[in-house]
């Protein structure tokens, strides 16, 4: 579903800001992979995302998605196809909008909001009453009057709302509270194994990055330093997971966000 295939990028070259963010990344990702990323603040993780999804273009390598090179597709029409959380619950939908104009405007439902249909609107508040948090009955209130954790959950519906290709989640559940974000996760891993959505997540909890998916990467200074899955991956300890970084990037990891429980 996803191959990226020696892909580079440096911010400010020649310059003394000069800052290597990916150094020859290489990632092929199966259809239906869910990847857990982890790594230290700097280690390329969000860099990576970014490549990915356009924000910029690599200065090497290609990026093909779904068998289509997508290295130099603009950032707007790879959104099409690419759904992304970010650690912030406030970005992802547009507060002064009603929860049902957001969820039409991400189903791309067609026509003025005043004109949605009425199959539309049922099969958003059958979408919402997943979620387990009463916004089928506020789908009129503004997403603004919202807090942090219904409008993740509200962001996660819209990012899968016509199922994309591949979905980044870039700590999508570190602003949140633990009870919120605990909901927030269950309703992450319903929705992709509902859809068999090719993932990849951010986290920078070492149980989560061993738990969730089926496969786990670890980043360090641009690259990825290890690729565990299948039985390999079966019964490792966070300390089996920080020793084998420890092997495989030539030092310890030291982060203060990283929590080990």
């Amino acid at each position: 579903m996803l191959k990226i295939t020696n892909s580079s990028k440096t911010f400010n070259p020649g310059t003394v800001n000069e800052k290597r963010a990916i150094t020859g990344l290489s990632l092929h990702l199966a259809p239906g992979d869910f990847v857990t990323i982890i790594g230290s603040n700097g280690a390329g993780k969000s860099t990576l995302f970014n490549a990915i999804c356009g924000d910029f273009l690599t200065d090497a390598g290609t990026i093909v998605l779904d068998g289509r090179d997508i290295t130099f597709t603009p950032a707007f029409k790879r959104a099409k196809v690419i759904g992304r959380l970010f650690q912030d619950p406030m970005r992802g939908s547009a507060p002064g909008m009603t929860i049902e104009e957001n969820l039409a405007l991400a189903a791309g439902s067609g026509g003025w909001f005043s004109h949605m249909r009425a199959g539309d609107k049922k099969r958003f508040r059958d979408r919402l009453a997943l979620l387990d948090m009463g916004l089928e009955d506020r789908m009129k209130q503004p997403v603004g009057l919202l807090s942090g954790g219904q409008r993740q959950a509200l962001t996660l519906l819209m990012a899968t709302m016509n199922p994309p290709k591949l979905l980044l989640l870039d700590e999508h559940t570190a602003a949140l509270d633990p009870g919120t974000a605990e909901k927030v996760l269950k309703l992450t891993r319903d929705i992709v194994s509902e859809h068999k959505i090719t993932t990849m997540m951010v986290t920078h909890n070492m149980n989560q990055a061993l738990e969730l998916g089926n496969r786990t990467l670890m980043m360090d200074r641009g690259g990825i330093v290890l690729d565990i899955r299948g039985k390999e991956r079966e019964g490792l300890t966070v300390d089996d997971l920080l020793e084998k970084f420890k092997a495989n990037a030539g030092r310890a990891m030291n982060n203060d966000r990283i929590l080990l429980s």
